[in-house]
């Protein structure tokens, strides 16, 4: 089954070609800076081993043109992986927010259609253009069923004490206002890897999703319990640039004693803070560039970070009545080691051990990073979403 995956940014769009059952993709790419100046195209195949790679600058004013750059080059007689669009099967969307309509992968109907616009005000960054993508990908891709993968129905397994916000109940009976939770399809990919890897599907797993977003999420029997985000993307660990957790009387006092009006509150929060604010770099390279060469903000920064994961550590293996594992992924879960170490330092009282060897190991694909001794594994599993988004589409229409 030919299941061309879509992940629509506001600028750019991510994809991947599979041909499921196979798991590795024959084709991927980026269209990025989507109407804006200097966009370009980034086309990878892989095909039996051997592939080509195409990179252009051009002029790509909206997503329309965007998609249909990619299905040419899909069809091309040098670079293609198809002989023309109609052998595209399924085309499976990311979409970031389903609110509380979409609980699992859903084939797009016009009703559908209709009700994703009504969640455009919970995720205003990343709705719409999800939507254009599939209005576009409609058009070009005429034979493919449409199905929608949600960042959000994973979570939909979190009980209402998880779920539910200390406020008068007409903001969640009237206006939806709740822990929704986000990077699900990460979550959901990752710790269905390691139940399988360790062979416990009923485990108790806390997964780490730390990249330039960064979210946690308790795994009880293959269900989330509790994450870490909640309405919006802000709540939680520290991040690139978004704040984290924060006092909401810091909000009033921004606004009330130092005049802010509530878009820079939200800009200062959502794209000046976390690491961005708190050392001058976003990207947690430049912070450990930083650190190494001296830089005490860019220290200090370091362990907030790992302490506020810690603290959620030890709220989870709480919530769980015990833990079988830690799994870290994505950019900075995968990659730094330090912060691996700092995060696991100090919580022997849990059972966790960290083998400091295997952690500054660079082998792909899942491996442990615990002691012999270690009560709870330590796993890295990379993650994949578009992959995640593939098996979905693959199971809903075989």
């Amino acid at each position: 089954m030919n299941i061309f995956v879509v992940n629509s940014g506001s600028s750019s769009i991510k994809y991947q070609v599979f041909k499921m059952p196979a798991t590795e993709p024959v084709c991927s790419g980026l269209v990025d800076r989507i109407g804006l100046e200097g966009s370009t195209i980034s086309y990878k195949t892989n095909v039996n081993g051997t592939g080509q790679s195409v990179s252009n600058t051009l002029d790509i004013p909206d997503h329309e043109a965007g998609l249909e750059l990619v299905s040419q080059l899909l069809t091309h007689r040098d670079t293609g992986v198809i002989s023309n669009p109609d052998e595209i099967q399924v085309v499976g969307h990311r979409v970031v927010h389903g609110g509380e309509y979409f609980k699992t992968t859903t084939r797009i109907t016009p009703d559908l259609k209709q009700q994703l616009k009504s969640t455009f005000h919970l995720a205003p960054l990343h709705n719409p253009p999800a939507y254009s993508g599939i209005e576009v990908a409609e058009k070009i891709f005429k034979k493919a069923a449409q199905v929608a993968v949600f960042d959000t129905a994973f979570f939909q397994s979190l009980p209402p004490k998880a779920y539910r916000y200390a406020i008068p109940n007409n903001f969640y009976n009237e206006h939806n206002i709740r822990v929704y939770g986000f990077h699900g399809t990460s979550h959901r990919y990752v710790s269905a890897l390691a139940a399988e890897y360790l062979q416990k599907p009923s485990g108790k797993l806390i997964t780490l999703h730390l990249g330039n977003g960064c979210s946690m999420s308790a795994v009880k029997n293959g269900q989330a319990v509790d994450t870490t985000m909640g309405f919006g993307p802000l709540e939680g660990l520290i991040m690139g640039t978004r704040s984290g957790a924060i006092d909401p009387t810091v909000i009033f006092y921004l606004v009330d004693q130092l005049g802010y009006d509530i878009h820079q509150v939200s800009n200062l929060l959502n794209k000046r803070s976390g690491m961005l604010g708190l050392t001058g770099y976003s990207d947690m390279r430049d912070v450990t560039r930083a650190m190494q060469e001296g830089n005490a903000e860019a220290a200090l920064a370091y362990d907030l970070y790992a302490y506020r994961i810690k603290k959620y550590i030890g709220s989870y293996a709480a919530v769980l009545n015990g833990l079988d594992a830690v799994i870290f992924t994505a950019g900075v879960g995968e990659n730094d080691a330090l912060i691996r170490k700092l995060v696991c330092a100090d919580l022997d009282y849990l059972g966790i051990q960290l083998d400091e060897e295997k952690n500054g190991s660079r082998e792909k694909g899942i491996r442990e990073i615990n002691t012999a001794a270690s009560g709870v594994k330590i796993l890295v599993v990379p993650t994949n979403e578009e992959l995640e988004i593939a098996k979905q589409c693959y199971e809903l229409q075989k």
